[in-house]
């Protein structure tokens, strides 16, 4: 079987790529942009630009995917609410060229999606609950997500929130790795305290992810954590995970700060379709932070 990772260089794409590459009987292609960045063996890479449809044409030729999970996408939420172009072009016409790439191959796509497309007022979530993004970014993910959903291919979309997870040589941040860098440097931080999210480990997200496109699954899946959390019960968590000094932490309101993007109050997901129909059984938050400080650990002996 022939795996096509988009994103490859990311958070998500190298957890897929550490799940996937040790098995005899999956080939992994893993595409980004620029250079490889992921130390592992056993899986073939190709730099490839997806907001250019010769270029996305040309990737799949070469590689004739069974699956696509396609993760490559503009993701920070500020960064896309102050350049809407670059966000269409990076979340909306890069999947639509490979959706259309995708038709002569008939291969399963599956498309990772975020908790951004609701407007947090009723959440958590599942998946037949009606989108109302709120901001740029996740206004771009549901048009994408329409893309694949109307589509002629096998497809599912993936949705998820607040990943969290250690990169190769620290190279993606994220709340948990904010909250201890901040704290270990003696710095006071303020953390939201009126915002709702189920967080992800990302190993569970490449888990989930896979399930889907293992079986082919089509539709619409929710795969988080369980458990609604604010960002500043999180905070607290990750200080007592690495035995950290929790009073440098204030809980403050989102208000506190100015953001260009929009952030929905209260997502989070209700993930019973995924535990029926994939199996999938997210790993409890402070399990994962344990996850998380042995993958440090290991990091700094290597």
């Amino acid at each position: 079987m022939r795996v096509l990772i988009t994103g490859a260089n990311g958070l998500l794409g190298q957890k897929l790529i550490h799940l996937l590459s040790d098995d005899p009987d999956i080939k992994v292609i893993a595409t980004g942009r620029g250079p490889q960045r992921i130390p592992a063996s056993g899986f073939f890479y190709v730099s490839a630009d997806l907001t250019d449809p010769e270029s996305v044409q040309s990737l799949l030729r070469e590689t004739k995917p069974d699956r696509i999970i396609h993760c490559a996408a503009m993701t920070q939420v500020d960064d896309c609410e102050q350049s809407p172009e670059a966000c269409e072009s990076a979340n909306v016409t890069a999947t639509e060229h490979l959706l259309k790439a995708t038709e002569a191959f008939s291969s399963h796509f599956t498309f990772v999606s975020t908790d951004f497309v609701f407007d947090g007022e009723n959440g958590p979530y599942k998946e037949s609950d009606q989108p109302n993004p709120v901001s740029v970014y996740g206004a771009s993910k549901l048009k994408a997500e329409q893309l694949v959903q109307a589509s002629s291919l096998k497809t599912a979309i993936v949705r998820t929130v607040l990943v969290y997870g250690l990169a190769h040589d620290l190279s993606r941040s994220n709340l948990v790795l904010w909250v201890k860098n901040s704290l270990e440097a003696g710095k006071a931080i303020r953390v939201v305290n009126d915002q709702w999210r189920t967080p992800t480990l990302a190993e569970d997200l490449a888990l989930g992810c896979w399930l889907v496109a293992e079986k082919k699954a089509e539709g619409l899946f929710h795969i988080s954590g369980e458990g609604l959390q604010t960002p500043y019960e999180m905070a607290l968590k990750v200080a007592d995970a690495f035995d950290l000094d929790a009073s440098l932490i204030s809980a403050v309101d989102a208000s506190t700060f100015t953001q260009p993007g929009k952030r929905p109050p209260k997502t989070g997901f209700l993930i019973d379709k995924a535990k029926q129909q994939l199996g999938f059984q997210p790993t409890p938050f402070e399990e994962g932070l344990q996850i998380v400080s042995l993958q440090l650990a290991q990091n700094q002996r290597k």
